[in-house]
């Protein structure tokens, strides 16, 4: 079976699940798949790449967050709220020095969403914890498909 369609297979199979499961839950559906999104794009996979992918997206909750209330200390100074974002974008970025912190669009994912979410981290950290772990196991299950059906069909073919 063709890698492509065994993931595609089962990303569309479990995103209908994951659809299901944030309204069950009242956790942001398009939150979990922008952590689904960040596993996904992360150029590590497996669990070395579902945690990388998680800490990266985690740090982008804290660090818009950072922005978010570092901004609300002084609103009448409009250039601070740009200043501040300038350095935290940077940091951002140069916290790639660490493994773990090595995603820097994992990042800027996390902190995007928190700002979609009006900073609303207490909805959005678990939104993107499962979609993480969604996403996870969309890839991993495909490719798990795509290489028991390429064992059956040598088998058959073996057989035959």
């Amino acid at each position: 079976m063709n890698i492509l369609f065994a993931i595609a297979l089962t990303t569309g199979i479990l995103s209908g699940i994951w659809g299901w499961v944030a309204v069950a839950l009242g956790l942001l559906s398009w939150a979990g798949f922008l952590g689904c999104t960040a596993y996904f794009a992360c150029p590590q996979g497996g669990l070395k790449g579902l945690a990388i992918s998680s800490c990266t997206v985690m740090s982008g909750v804290a660090w818009a967050l950072v922005i978010i209330h570092g901004s609300a200390l002084a609103p009448q100074v409009q250039i601070l709220s740009y200043m501040m974002t300038g350095v935290v974008a940077f940091l951002m970025c140069i916290q790639a020095r660490r493994t773990l912190l090595s995603f820097v669009p994992g990042t800027f994912i996390g902190a995007c969403a928190t700002f979609a979410a009006d900073g609303d981290w207490r909805l959005v950290i678990p939104s993107l914890a499962l979609g993480l772990v969604f996403g996870y196991a969309m890839k991993n299950s495909g490719l798990w498909l795509a290489a028991r059906a390429d064992k059956h069909k040598l088998f058959v073919n073996d057989n035959a």
